[in-house]
């Protein structure tokens, strides 16, 4: 039996899905776009790409469960990549006020450089794949998905 497309959802709250739809297609196609992009030009994945990140934004440096918070990933996620970023030089770990339970974890020098570079080739690459909106379409999309975040920020 061959099964042909799914009918369009139509009726009440039906453009709620389809928003849902294209969202999650737009999000997947260039997201795998990236991982390739980053594997091919850094040897890197976006997992590290996005520790990196997080911990750009904070150069004082992050306790691991709020790396892993903001991520909205598992600490055992977390933990794997930052061993591997700690290994290479890019990340430095330290307890935290001698806590053995806790540890801060922070860019090297080296780490700050190197994200810097693969965070220029990201922003050309999201420059090249979402070239056809407009910078006022790209703001007024970014208002909306904002003003509706916060209906399920903060769930548990």
């Amino acid at each position: 039996m061959v099964a042909g497309p799914l009918p369009a959802p139509s009726g009440p709250g039906k453009d709620r899905l389809r928003l849902w739809i294209r969202l999650l297609r737009a999000t997947r196609t260039i997201e795998a776009e990236l991982r390739e992009r980053l594997k091919k030009e850094f040897d890197t994945t976006l997992p590290r790409f996005d520790v990196l990140a997080a911990l750009y934004r904070v150069p004082e440096g992050m306790l691991m469960s709020d790396l892993s918070r903001f991520l909205l990933v598992s600490n055992g996620n977390v933990t794997g990549i930052v061993d591997r970023l700690v290994s290479e030089g890019l990340v430095a770990r330290a307890r935290r006020n001698g806590d053995r339970r806790t540890s801060m974890v922070r860019l090297t020098e080296e780490g700050t450089k190197s994200f810097a570079t693969i965070a220029a080739a990201h922003e050309g690459w999201i420059g090249e794949l979402l070239g056809k909106v407009s910078e006022e379409d790209a703001r007024r999309l970014t208002g909306m998905l904002t003003s509706f975040r916060s209906n399920w920020e903060g769930r548990e």
